[in-house]
């Protein structure tokens, strides 16, 4: 006989001391976790009784939620019994979740939701643009988890590239999301590992060359004539201070308020890894941020005149959702500014982050500083731009077999 427990899972508890319930299925001496897919504070849960303390301020209804699927998984387990004596715990998993033939996208919703309670809002924001992706391609938005096979695979991927027109590393992208899903649904036991058609599906990766500009390229960037009343000069003056204050990435750039400038030093908490740097301005990036902040007031304001002033900084979606629209919109205007200044280059604003590394490590930075303003978690990241660096020396050595 299976055996029914409510527990909160404290070992899965988010920033902000959140756990989720989870209803354990025990049989034949293993255990087995289904999410109800709510999350409380460990301190509104009674463990003793299993209930959601009063403090909480949906109690009442929660505690009423729980006792119902409570009573849901004891009916399942029992009539599964009944039918087979020897049923699995992923049996009276699928039928207290009522999804027996597991549905994608209701999946890929309560994935979303657990990503939002972590704060995890970048993952989120892709996972859900690819989401919508498949909704569009399939016109629907059910699609049982059986129906991704290779066959199902190979379509999609022909959709990506041949209609959408994406390249073979955001098709990549796109189906690692596909098959984050499906080996979670798998972890939960919710679908079978035998049925992952990614055990057979080989994603495809190319090599990417960084693309980055060169001293006399950057040159003409600077000295482009643009008026100081439009984006593109804010756009064009944002990519250059990048390329000298440590190669700072967009998501930073446009956050950057008066008081994390402070004449000589920016000073900010990155929005990709939560981590504080500290970057010495030098003089040519120092004269562009001074014309903005001369004209600032507020410290609070932002230095570059892109996002919404009244913008919730402690509401996180709500950033990300500022950025990537901002993001956009830079980056379409890198493209209009580097043909006006005639460089044959395609440029985003990453590449910012490329130049700047490149040029540190021409000058003789030493290759652990440079690390460390970009944020590498590894050197071996920045080793990159040192192998860059070292194939134009060898290059300058051909001068001998001239």
């Amino acid at each position: 006989m299976a055996t029914i427990k409510i527990l909160l899972r404290t070992d899965k508890k988010n920033k902000n001391n959140e756990a989720p319930l989870w209803i354990r299925i025990t049989k034949n001496r293993k255990s087995r976790y289904v999410s109800l897919g709510k999350n409380i504070k460990i301190e509104d849960w009674d463990e003793q009784n299993n209930s959601v303390k009063k403090s909480h301020p949906n109690s009442v209804r929660l505690n009423k939620y729980i006792a119902r699927k409570v009573a849901d998984a004891h009916d399942s387990a029992l009539d599964l019994e009944t039918e087979d004596k020897y049923v699995r715990p992923i049996k009276i998993k699928e039928d207290i979740l009522g999804i027996s033939s597991l549905d994608f996208f209701a999946y890929a919703k309560r994935y979303s939701k657990d990503l939002e309670s972590k704060g995890s809002y970048g993952t989120l924001g892709k996972a859900d643009s690819v989401v919508k992706k498949i909704e569009t391609y399939l016109g629907r938005k059910t699609m049982s988890m059986d129906e991704i096979s290779i066959h199902w695979l190979k379509n999609y991927e022909t959709y990506l590239r041949g209609t959408l027109h994406n390249s073979t590393n955001t098709i990549h992208t796109n189906l690692k999301v596909i098959r984050r899903l499906i080996n979670g649904a798998i972890r939960e036991e919710l679908f079978p590992y035998e049925k992952n058609p990614f055990l057979r599906y080989q994603l495809k990766w190319e090599k990417t060359t960084k693309e980055f500009l060169e001293e006399d390229e950057l040159k003409k960037l600077v000295e482009l004539e643009l008026d100081k009343t439009t984006k593109l000069y804010h756009y064009r003056n944002m990519y250059i201070i990048a390329t000298e204050a440590g190669g700072l990435r967009i998501s930073d750039m446009l956050f950057i308020q008066k008081k994390n400038y402070d004449g000589t030093r920016i000073i900010i908490d990155t929005l990709k890894t939560g981590s504080t740097v500290s970057i010495k301005v030098p003089l040519k990036a120092k004269a562009l941020l001074d014309e903005y902040v001369s004209e600032l007031t507020s410290p609070e304001s932002f230095i570059f005149p892109l996002l919404n002033p009244d913008l919730n900084l402690e509401d996180k979606k709500a950033c990300l959702q500022a950025k990537s629209r901002a993001a956009a919109l830079v980056n379409k205007g890198l493209r209009s500014i580097v043909k006006k200044a005639e460089i044959k280059k395609h440029i985003h604003f990453h590449t910012s982050r490329h130049t700047f590394a490149t040029r540190a490590l021409r000058k003789g930075m030493r290759i652990e500083y440079v690390s460390k303003l970009l944020g590498h978690a590894s050197i071996k990241t920045t080793q990159i731009y040192a192998k860059i660096v070292n194939e134009e020396l060898d290059k300058a050595m051909d001068v001998f077999n001239e």
